[in-house]
Parts: structure tokens; sequence; C-alpha cells
């Protein structure tokens, strides 16, 4: 990353797992979608996959790995016997087309008997990936900044207030002769939360980053 470009807020997966199917010419596709976290939970997905449907004429598959940061570090496919680009490549870029990381398609298909031709293939390989994902359920997370905060007990009260209206997620919370709040925060609210509560505890709180996640809310 460039030292002058911005860190990617916003992280595209799946929620879990998805399947759908249709018919095209007689031949059925079964497209199969899944979160993964690694390359070997892709390809242990995709073996899981040939081993169930191992009676089927082909099953494409491609993957796309960012482990959690938005970045694509590992991209791969198979046509399975498909003619070269048919299949494999449109499935991958149905993956991208959607925005997705860290996921893995799977599509099954029987053949039916009639050819579909290389254009024929390529719209239904695109359409079973696309479906898949859907049937997945594709989430949007975004960048949280994680952050503590310490304050006193009648300066907790007036904080208490504004933190719903920053969306602030409360983590952990401790109370001893002082209030310790382990919180999160969009990034993008980061700054104005932490000036609004200066403002209202005139400056007597004290905040303190402590990392970043990626959170859905």
């Amino acid at each position: 990353m460039s030292e002058n470009s911005v860190a990617p807020v916003l992280y595209t997966t799946l929620a879990g797992e998805g399947e759908d199917r249709f018919e095209e010419k007689r031949s059925e596709f079964i497209g199969h979608a899944a979160h993964v976290e690694s390359e070997e939970d892709a390809m242990a997905f995709i073996k899981s996959l040939q081993k169930q449907y191992a009676d089927a004429t082909h099953n494409v598959w491609a993957y796309r790995i960012s482990k959690g940061t938005s970045n694509e570090l590992a991209a791969r496919y198979s046509d399975d016997g498909e003619p070269q680009g048919s299949s494999g490549l449109p499935t991958l870029e149905a993956i991208r087309k959607k925005g997705v990381f860290d996921a893995v398609v799977v599509t099954t298909r029987y053949f039916g008997g009639i050819l579909l031709g290389v254009g024929g293939l390529v719209r239904a390989y695109s359409h079973a990936a696309t479906i898949a994902l859907e049937a997945a359920k594709i989430i949007t997370y975004e960048k949280y900044t994680e952050f503590m905060l310490e304050t006193t007990y009648s300066d907790y009260q007036l904080i208490l207030q504004e933190l719903p209206k920053y969306g602030v997620v409360t983590d952990d919370s401790e109370f001893s002769d002082r209030v310790t709040l382990t919180l999160a925060v969009k990034k993008i609210h980061y700054a104005d939360m932490e000036a609004r509560l200066s403002e209202i505890t005139a400056a007597r709180c004290f905040l303190m980053e402590t990392g970043e996640r990626f959170d859905y809310r």
C-alpha cells in the first residue's frame, strides 16, 4: 500500500453457505458457495463437493481469498474438463463482480446431452455462481476502531447518552474507582465521537485506540 493510499473501510464476504440450481437445455447446474478463511478451507470445501457429486459430469470451482484485508491475496479456478475459459474463469469473475472476498464457489453440472457452446457455458456458469453467492447471503463489514475509555462515574452518565448516537459497540465494561469501557465504533465516526465526548466532559475522559477490526451491524 502506498504512503498516500487510503486503507479500505469496507469488506464484503458471505454470511455462510448457500446453494441454488437451474436447468439449461437439459443440463442441471447446481451452484454452491461458502465463506472460507483460507485457501486450505476453500480446497476442503471443493473436495467435499467433488466427493458428494462424484457422479457429476463436471465440478467447476473458483475461490478468492483476502483474509479479511479487502485486498485479493489469492485467486484460483478450475474448468474441470469443460472447454478452457468457459467455466472456471467466469465463476471467478462472478465472485469479483459481486465484490466478494474469502469465498469459494463450486458449480456441479450434470450434462443433459445438448451442447451449449462456449458462450452458453460462460453464461450458465456465471449465472450458477451468481445465484449461489446470493443464496449464501452477501454481507458487507465496515472498519471499526477499537478503543478504551476511562472516565468518572458522573461523566459516565453523560457519555452513556452519547454513545448510541454514534453506533458504539460495547465489548466490555469494568466498574471500580473509575469506569473503564472497551468499545468499538465505525472508523468514519471515531474522530467526531472523540471530539463530542471531550466537549461534554471538558476533556476529563481518557480515550485510547487499541486496534481495528471489520464488523457487521
